[in-house]
Parts: C-alpha cells; sequence; structure tokens
C-alpha cells in the first residue's frame, strides 16, 4: 500500500488559506493479504463495485507439507467434494472455507485441534444444504482513495468569522476493473459563520454552518461522531446529504456582581438526503451556576422521515447539585424516548425504545482531591412487546465513589456499584456489583510500604480459541514438534521455541461469538520491607539496614455465574465452576541487596495457572526455591553460588501426553575475573536433576560446563559472548511434551552451545548489532543462525 500527503498554508492577520492533497492506494500487483490467480484476477476484472461477485473457489494444487491442511477432491453423491488428505500420493489441494450461514452452505466445520480448522462435507438433504461453510474465497479488491481540500478562513472584524472547506474525493473501489467507475468522484463542502451580538452585560454569538455532502464523497475517516446515525435514526441514508445548522449562544460576564453565572445554547439543525430522508433536530443546553446552587440542562427533539418510516426522538438529561461548605447534594433525571413508526402498517419498528432514569446523590470534598459520594439510581427500560412499547425491565443501582485519602504518603479510593435488574416476565431478578479499592500506605519513614489492589466484577467473557500462523523462522515465538507422526498440526504440539531459528509460528486468537457468564476476582499486594531506612541508626537496626525484602501476591480468578450469589474471596476454592486463574506469589529476601560483599539473595515463587479453552481446560502449577550468594574478593574475584529446586505441574482434560509432574534440583557456582568497569571473563558449572513422577517417569541428569566473556568500550562498542557444553542423561521418550520439558530443546548425550552478539554506535540516531547463534549435538549437524539489526532514532 502507498500512503502520500502534502500541502501548504498561507495565513495573514484576518485571512488564511490552505490545500492539501492525500492519496492513499494498493499496488495491485503486490498484494499483502492475498495471492490471486489468473482467474481470480478476472473474477475481480468483471466484479466492478459489487463485493458479491467478488468470490471464486479457492481451491489450488499446492505441494505436501507437514505444515499445511490438505485436501484431496472426491465424488459423493454425483458431487466433487473435497476431503482431508495426508496422502502425499494423492494430488492435493490447499482450500480456503467461509462461513455463508447456517444452511448455506455444504461443509461443516469437524476438527478445531489442528492449527488449521479441517471442514468435512455433509450431503443436501431434499435439495437443501445442511452446512454453512463453502470452498471460496473473498476476495479483496485493491483499492484507491485520492482527496484533495482547501480550506479558508476570513476575520473581517474581531466579532466576525468566516470558514470555508471544499474537498473532492477520487475513490475506486476495484482497481482491476473498470466498471462502475462513473460513481468514483465525489464532492463535500462546508461554510461556517460566526457572529458577536453582544458583548458586554451578557455575550451573546450567533452561528450557522451548511454541510453539502455528494453522495459519492468518500472521507478517510467518519465526518461527525460515533452516535451521529443512531441521533438521527438513520438505518440505510441515500443520496447527496444537506446538513443546516443555526443557532445562538450566551455567556453572563464574569463579574463578582453577577449572581448567576449562565450559559445557554440553542441549536437548530435540519439534515436532508436527496433520495430517503429528512429530519429536524432542536437542542438546548444551559448550565447555571451561583454561590450554592448549580443546574445543568441538556435537552432536544428529533423528528426524521424516510421511505417507510417516521419517527420522533425526545431525550433530556438534567442534574441539580447544590453545595454547602464542603457538603452538597444533588439529583439527576434522564431519559430518552424513540419512536419509530413503519408509514404503511402505522407499527412501531424495532428501533423504538424508551427509558425513563432518575436518582440522587450526596457527597463531601473536592471529585479531583478527596472526595466521598454515594447515590441510587433507578432506571426503567422500555422495549416493543405487541407491537407497543412496554416495561420490560426496571434496574436499581446504589454506588459510592470516593478518594477518602490522597497525600504523598498514603491514598486510598473506594468504588463500588450494586444493581439488580427486575424482569416483568417470569425470569428471576438479576443482581450485579463491580467494585474496586486502591490502596497505598508506607510507615515508619518508608521502612515498611504496601500497596493493595482489589476488583471484581459481574460480565461474561469469550470462550478462548485460537491458532498458530506460520512466520519467517526467528520472528515467531513458537515451534512445531510432530509427537504423534501423523504430519498433523494439532494444537497440543507447539510450544515455546527453545532457539530462535525454531521459531516459526506465533499464537493468534480467533472471534468467538460463545459467550460464558463470569464473576471475576482481581486482587494484586505487594508488602515492601525497606531496612536501608534504618542505614543511619545502630544496635539491632543498624544489622537490620542490611535487609530487604518484598512479597508480591497477584490473583486473577474468573468462575462461571450460575446463581445470584457473589464471589467476594479471591482466595476462595471453586474448582467446579472456574474458568480462569492466574495466580502468582514471590517472595524476595536481599542481604546486602546491590552490593558485592557477602550478598545473599532468596526468592520463593509458586503459580499457578488455568484456562478453559475451545479444546477443555490446560492448568500450569509451578514452585521454586533458589539460593545465591554473591562476593567479590580483592576487587577482582567475583564468587557466585546458586541453587534451586522446583516442580513443575501441568493437567491437561483431553491430552493424557501434557500431564506431567517434575521436580528438579539445580547447583551452579560461577566464577568471574574483572578486568576493568568495562570488561570480564566468567567461569560457570551447573549440575542438574529432574524427575517427573507421572506417566512414563522420565528422568534427566544434566551437567553443564562453560564459559562467557563482556567487553564495553565508552564509545558505544561492546562485544558478548559464551560457549556452554552440555552432557544430557535422559531416560524417557525424548519425542513427547515431558521429554520436550526436560530437555529444553536439546538432544539426549552431549550438546554445544555459542552465541556471539556484537553491539555498535555508528551516530548517535544510528546503531548496528550483529548476533550469531550456534548448537551441536551427537546425533545432529551443527546449525548456525545469524541475525543483523539497524536501528534509527528519529
Amino acid at each position: 500500500r502507498f500512503l502520500s500527503y502534502g500541502g501548504f498554508k498561507h495565513e495573514n492577520e484576518k485571512f488564511s488559506i490552505g490545500a492539501y492533497v492525500y492519496n492513499e492506494n494498493d499496488i495491485k500487483n503486490q498484494p499483502l493479504q492475498q495471492s490471486l490467480s489468473e482467474n481470480q484476477v478476472k473474477t475481480l476484472q468483471f466484479a466492478g463495485d459489487n463485493i458479491d461477485l467478488m468470490n471464486a473457489p479457492s481451491a489450488y494444487i499446492d505441494s505436501y507439507s507437514e505444515n499445511k491442511i490438505l485436501y484431496k477432491k472426491s465424488t459423493f453423491g454425483g458431487a466433487e467434494i473435497f476431503e482431508f488428505s495426508t496422502d502425499q500420493t494423492q494430488t492435493l489441494y490447499q482450500v480456503k472455507f467461509t462461513f455463508l450461514g447456517n444452511n448455506l452452505g455444504n461443509y461443516i466445520l469437524a476438527s478445531s485441534n489442528t492449527i488449521g480448522k479441517i471442514y468435512e462435507y455433509i450431503a443436501p438433504i431434499t435439495g437443501i444444504p445442511q452446512g454453512n461453510y463453502e470452498p471460496i474465497v473473498k476476495l479483496i479488491a485493491p483499492t484507491k482513495i485520492q482527496i484533495a481540500t482547501i480550506v479558508s478562513s476570513y476575520s473581517p472584524t474581531e466579532k466576525t468569522e468566516i470558514e470555508t472547506e471544499i474537498a473532492i474525493s477520487n475513490n475506486d473501489k476495484n482497481l482491476f476493473s473498470n466498471l462502475d467507475d462513473t460513481n468514483n468522484q465525489g464532492i463535500a463542502t462546508k461554510f461556517n459563520l460566526k457572529q458577536q451580538l453582544f458583548s458586554k452585560g451578557i455575550q451573546v454569538q450567533s452561528f450557522a454552518s451548511i454541510n453539502y455532502i455528494q453522495e459519492n464523497f468518500q472521507p478517510i475517516e467518519r465526518l461527525y461522531n460515533i452516535e451521529f446515525n443512531r441521533d438521527w435514526n438513520i438505518t440505510n441514508p441515500m443520496g447527496n446529504q444537506t446538513l443546516l445548522v443555526g443557532g445562538f449562544q450566551f455567556n453572563s460576564v464574569q463579574k463578582d456582581t453577577v449572581k448567576w453565572k449562565t450559559f445557554g445554547k440553542y441549536e437548530f439543525e435540519k439534515l436532508d438526503y436527496s433520495n430517503n430522508f429528512s429530519g429536524n433536530k432542536h437542542a438546548f443546553q444551559s448550565f447555571s451556576k451561583n454561590k450554592n446552587l448549580a443546574l445543568q440542562t441538556q435537552i432536544s427533539f428529533m423528528n426524521s422521515k424516510n421511505n417507510s418510516n417516521t419517527s420522533d426522538f425526545l431525550r433530556s438529561q438534567n442534574v441539580a447539585k447544590y453545595h454547602y461548605k464542603k457538603n452538597y447534594i444533588g439529583a439527576n433525571f434522564r431519559f430518552e424516548n424513540n419512536k419509530e413508526i413503519a408509514n404503511e402498517t402505522k407499527i412501531l419498528s424495532n428501533f423504538s425504545q424508551r427509558f425513563t432514569e432518575y436518582g440522587n446523590f450526596i457527597g463531601r470534598g473536592d471529585s479531583t482531591k478527596v472526595f466521598a459520594e454515594v447515590g441510587y439510581l433507578t432506571r426503567q427500560n422500555d422495549s416493543i412487546k405487541n407491537n407497543l412499547l412496554q416495561r420490560v425491565n426496571t434496574s436499581f443501582s446504589t454506588y459510592l465513589k470516593s478518594q477518602i485519602i490522597k497525600n504523598e504518603r498514603r491514598n486510598l479510593g473506594v468504588f463500588i456499584n450494586y444493581r439488580t435488574l427486575k424482569f416483568t416476565d417470569n425470569r428471576a431478578t438479576e443482581p450485579s456489583i463491580n467494585s474496586r479499592i486502591n490502596y497505598s500506605d508506607s510507615f515508619f519513614n518508608q521502612l515498611i510500604q504496601t500497596t493493595t489492589f482489589y476488583e471484581n466484577n459481574s460480565g461474561s467473557i469469550a470462550q478462548q480459541e485460537f491458532t498458530y500462523l506460520e512466520v519467517d523462522a526467528g520472528r515467531g515465538v513458537y515451534m512445531w514438534n510432530d509427537y504423534n507422526n501423523n504430519s498433523v498440526q494439532e494444537l497440543q504440539e507447539f510450544e515455546i521455541a527453545t532457539f530462535s531459528d525454531l521459531a516459526k509460528y506465533i499464537k493468534i486468537f480467533l472471534p468467538n461469538q460463545i459467550f460464558i457468564r463470569t464473576y471475576q476476582n482481581k486482587l494484586s499486594q505487594t508488602l515492601t520491607f525497606n531496612g536501608n531506612a534504618w542505614q543511619n541508626e545502630t544496635g539491632i537496626k543498624k544489622f537490620l539496614s542490611k535487609f530487604y525484602n518484598q512479597t508480591s501476591l497477584i490473583i486473577d480468578k474468573k468462575i462461571t455465574r450460575n446463581s445470584n450469589a457473589f464471589e467476594w474471596n479471591p482466595f476462595a476454592k471453586n474448582d467446579s465452576n472456574l474458568i480462569g486463574l492466574n495466580n502468582n506469589f514471590r517472595n524476595s529476601l536481599f542481604f546486602n541487596k546491590g552490593k558485592q560483599k557477602n550478598s545473599i539473595t532468596y526468592t520463593y515463587n509458586s503459580s499457578s495457572l488455568k484456562n478453559v479453552l475451545n479444546f477443555g481446560s490446560q492448568e500450569n502449577y509451578l514452585k521454586n526455591h533458589q539460593l545465591q550468594y554473591v562476593h567479590l574478593v580483592q576487587k577482582f574475584w567475583l564468587f557466585q553460588l546458586q541453587t534451586s529446586t522446583s516442580n513443575v505441574k501441568s493437567i491437561s482434560d483431553n491430552y493424557a501426553t501434557r500431564n506431567f509432574n517434575i521436580s528438579g534440583l539445580e547447583l551452579g557456582p560461577k566464577v568471574s575475573y574483572i578486568f576493568s568497569k568495562n570488561a570480564s571473563w566468567d567461569l560457570f558449572y551447573e549440575n542438574n536433576s529432574k524427575e517427573n513422577t507421572l506417566g512414563n517417569l522420565e528422568k534427566l541428569k544434566q551437567q553443564q560446563l562453560g564459559t562467557s566473556f563482556n567487553w564495553n568500550t565508552e564509545k558505544g562498542f561492546s562485544l558478548n559472548g559464551i560457549f556452554t557444553y552440555i552432557n544430557n542423561d535422559f531416560t524417557g521418550s525424548a519425542a513427547s511434551p515431558v521429554g520436550f520439558q526436560l530437555l529444553e530443546g536439546l538432544q539426549n548425550g552431549k550438546n554445544s552451545t555459542w552465541q556471539l552478539l556484537f553491539q555498535k554506535n555508528i551516530t548517535q540516531f544510528l546503531d548496528v548489532s550483529i548476533n550469531y547463534n550456534g548448537r551441536k549435538s551427537e546425533t545432529s549437524q551443527t546449525v548456525h543462525t545469524g541475525t543483523i539489526q539497524l536501528r534509527a532514532f528519529f
């Protein structure tokens, strides 16, 4: 796609003019979203601008690959159909299926457990299709849009302002076809006038505007607000658009002698589409305030008529607020009444609706600082029943919103909204709640710091459905292992790639219309002990100043909402209703943090994750203890010792091969020689043992020996390298999810890995990096991978 933009502007004290040109077009011979065959190009050539004709058979002969979902041609009941196949001796086709709707196609979705969905033919019954997919592809035609605009403004006096704008667009919806090109061009104009009428005592300004948009004019973005069509009850406008706006606004002069400070605005709008719509709207808004009382009103009335319907739309929003010192009390009233009647039958359409909402509130403080407000709202909703606007439900809401504490040391904000929805039919009353608490504090001169965030809400989430998309090697995140050797990429066979050259896939989530009613709890808690606050003390406090401890807890839990009961407790166990859980607890204790003299760090981490996917639930658990010791000797030798124990557990509903419980033990000393602050050399060793206590009882004993170096210069040059020798003694099947988890992408026996990274700042705004990786195993050839990256900073 090619995009360009340019323009100029000239202005003086009273007059300005500017001209701008915008161009955006697809390069039709280099499409990004599709690869078009000659027959598909011909289809687009004869389709013109009609998207319903931009369909073409999607099947084409393709070579066999384990990364593809392919089909063979078969015959069923005299009809030629496509059937999924992995038989390399057959003529295989790449086929894309398009959803057309229920009983509009002859194929159904048979399996979604593979990387690409597999479709299956289902025969019609008495000539009626039984499926909802067809082997066709919706072709995307290359398009072009060009817009030229001239904008000007003129202010003959300080009280008068005139603005004009004229734009011409050229929009070709199909660059492959000359058909339907007679409607590519369109024009739009705008004229605005503002006139200050009075400026003493009370300021009065009148305004008027005329907008004309030809039917074929195509803007780059929407011209009006997102609610424009709803404001006018527009469904399918046709013809040239004309919008006339006129009115005035007034504003009282800000003087101490004026008891009431008032702003008001009246606006009349007339909207016409030359072929099928005409409407008028009156709108008034005002805001008045004296020492204690503030009144705000917005009201509008619209009536319109098109070829099939006539509508009236009345709505209003009103707020009254009375202040007494730091306290205030108020009431609000809001309603909408939208009636759309068919011209022939005089029956209300389904777009008709009505609601009335009223309530009151009381509060104290300033909403920008410390405040608290409690309110109650009642809303009555009417919709079409038996061709009449009738009550369908009523909601009652009670809310609290507050910022109770707000200063440099402490912060506390609370929000709660409780709503009950009562239906007029036999449905049960439906309660819901949304709440949020945000609290942070510090004690004893920053010695102890804490932060708490709690949130719960009632809602719905889409059932997760995803697939994997192949990308260039090194640009993905995942790799594929054909564990069952069936040459079909199945969702449970993808793992996070351990080496960049194997990272050939990314995960993309697919749209899903299956929603689950949920109740969600979120809790985030951190607690920090900063002993450094006592660094100038003596005795036991001086000793404790060497310690630093941070504890964090994150819980994000979702359960199915099957009843009216609320689940407030994020720690409660709801195994039968649980559909999503992310639970992480971490504690880190430091002695001499940030120093290299007898520095000790102990970390404990425990996490659990559960997701309900379209093919079942997946659970993962992790527990880890880690102890690290660092000590610097004679400013040159840095000794480090790290040991850890871990337990990793995975439970899958439908894939037994992904069930494992792995316990591990790791011990790793490391010694470094520091030449200077810019150069160092390391020698390290690791001894790991891991064992799976489920299934085939896989075991791994691993030893690593390696060396690394780091060299940096003040001129923006850096060179880093590492070489590791790895000896794996593995018992079990390496071609399994458990084997992959234990070996981390390496092979049984002797392995070697190495990496070299070079970085250089060429200029202040430009740098280059060269990265080289390699690995070698006893049973495989040496793999070399390299990347070069050039970055420019603007």
